[in-house]
């Protein structure tokens, strides 16, 4: 039976599978510490330009992604400012490269885990940080001591859902990185090359599968695991 499933996607079907999960491991795992950090500040922080910030965050959503592709490419690209900075002193190539496809999936993805991560931070009364506070802790430790413990379903939630859309990210990505195979080629963008060839249809139609089963296995465990720490967290 192991056999049989191994042998039900051909090669290059299980080297975009595999890649797709590094990439979107990776841009989950990056991001998340920024995107907890920006989820607060959201949630507690009142200053200048807070809703400008929260428009930059949701912009991803709402630009076609291949409007941010292009933006992450002249940025991060070889001849792109940041990219010519980050090849000259540390030898970092991100366009064209796999890595590179797991920031364009990390910008895309990011605006969905800050969101879970702001809902549960704003779900906190502040009541409780502010009397950890009046006891001598200092504003890290109360987060890491009251916030965190009591945000942590919303964290896990966000970051499984930012990894979801990760796999599923296209257009950012084949923009940035285009569609190498073994290198880029991630599920969409090798269904995408499947659906351009005669005969490929079959593998695309894998790979569709394949990409439906992983999203929705990512949904049904981000709602089983928040549940199951929040009960923990309500417990203790």
């Amino acid at each position: 039976m192991g056999t049989d499933w191994a042998n039900w996607l051909g090669p290059a079907e299980w080297q975009a599978v595999r890649l797709s999960i590094r990439v979107s491991f990776w841009a989950t795992l990056v991001s998340l510490p920024l995107g907890i950090f920006v989820a607060y500040v959201l949630a507690r922080w009142e200053f200048w330009g807070k809703q400008v910030l929260n428009g930059l965050v949701h912009l991803p959503l709402i630009l076609p992604p291949v409007v941010t592709g292009y933006l992450l490419l002249i940025t991060f690209g070889r001849r792109g400012s940041v990219g010519q900075v980050l090849e000259a002193l540390f030898g970092i190539v991100l366009s064209f490269r796999w890595t590179g496809a797991a920031v364009a999936a990390a910008v895309m993805a990011f605006p969905l885990m800050v969101r879970a991560i702001r809902l549960a931070i704003e779900a906190v009364d502040p009541k409780l940080e502010a009397a950890a506070s009046t006891l001598g802790a200092s504003k890290p430790w109360v987060f890491c001591t009251v916030t965190l413990p009591l945000i942590l379903p919303g964290i896990i939630a966000g970051a499984i859902l930012a990894f979801a859309k990760a796999m599923g990210e296209f257009g950012a990505t084949i923009t940035f990185v285009s569609n190498i195979p073994g290198q880029t080629q991630t599920i969409p963008s090798a269904i995408y090359a499947f659906l351009q060839v005669p005969g490929g249809e079959q593998a695309a139609s894998r790979l569709v599968i394949v990409a439906i089963v992983i999203a929705m296995s990512a949904l049904l465990i981000s709602e089983f695991v928040a549940r199951r720490v929040a009960r923990l967290v309500g417990g203790s």
